[in-house]
C-alpha cells in the first residue's frame, strides 16, 4: 500500500469496497418453492413427538379393535367381522405406503436443508476473508502507529541531547525570570503610584 504524504497510516487509506454481509437463512427461507414448503412442513410434522404418539395410538387402537373383533367373531358367529386380521396385512400396507411418500419428501427437505448449509458455509468463508483482510489492516496500522511514536521519540530525545538546546532552554529561563521581576517591580511602582494618588 503506497504510503500517504502526510504518513497517515493503513487504516486511514483502507477502502471497505466489499459488498454488505446478507443473511442467508432469510434469503433461503424466502426463495423455497411451494413444494419445498410442503416438504418442509411434512418434515416437522412427521419428525414431532406428537406425530410419533398419535401414529402410535392408531396403530395400538388398529391392532386392539381387529384383535377384539375376531376374537368376538369367534363367540358369536355371524357378527360384525374384523377390517383386517392378524397378521394385519392391510395394516401393513398403509405404513409401507406412509414410508414410501414420507420418504421422498424427508428427503427432499433434507436436501434443501444441505443446499442452506452449502449457502451458509459459503457466506462464512466470505465473512471470515472480509474479516482476515480488516484484521490484517488493523495490525498494519498498529505497526505503522508503533514506528511514528519511536520515531517521535527518538527526534525527542535528539533534541534532549543536544547542546545548543540546553543552552537556549537556560536563557529562555533566564529572559523569563527577569520579565517576572520586572512585573513584579511594575506592580509595585503601580501599587504607589496608586496609593500615592
Amino acid at each position: 500500500m503506497p504510503e500517504h504524504p502526510l504518513r497517515l497510516g493503513p487504516a486511514a487509506l483502507f477502502k471497505h469496497d466489499h459488498p454488505p454481509i446478507r443473511n442467508v437463512l432469510r434469503e433461503h427461507l424466502g426463495s423455497r418453492s411451494t413444494g419445498e414448503r410442503i416438504a418442509d412442513a411434512v418434515t416437522a410434522g412427521i419428525g414431532s413427538w406428537p406425530f410419533i404418539i398419535v401414529q402410535s395410538v392408531l396403530l395400538f387402537g388398529w391392532i386392539v379393535v381387529n384383535v377384539w373383533l375376531v376374537a368376538y367373531l369367534a363367540l358369536h358367529p355371524g357378527a360384525w367381522r374384523a377390517w383386517d386380521p392378524y397378521p394385519f396385512i392391510l395394516l401393513n400396507l398403509v405404513l409401507s405406503f406412509q414410508a414410501a411418500y414420507t420418504g421422498p419428501v424427508v428427503m427432499m427437505s433434507q436436501n434443501r436443508e444441505a443446499k442452506k448449509d452449502r449457502l451458509m458455509a459459503e457466506n462464512d468463508f466470505e465473512v471470515n476473508q472480509k474479516a482476515e483482510r480488516e484484521f490484517e489492516v488493523v495490525m498494519d496500522h498498529l505497526a505503522h502507529q508503533d514506528e511514528l511514536i519511536l520515531d517521535a521519540v527518538h527526534r525527542l530525545e535528539a533534541l534532549r541531547a543536544a547542546e545548543p538546546t540546553a543552552e537556549v532552554a537556560t536563557k529562555v529561563d533566564e529572559i523569563l525570570r527577569r520579565l517576572e521581576a520586572h512585573e513584579r517591580r511594575l506592580g509595585e511602582l503601580a501599587a504607589k503610584l496608586g496609593a500615592g494618588g
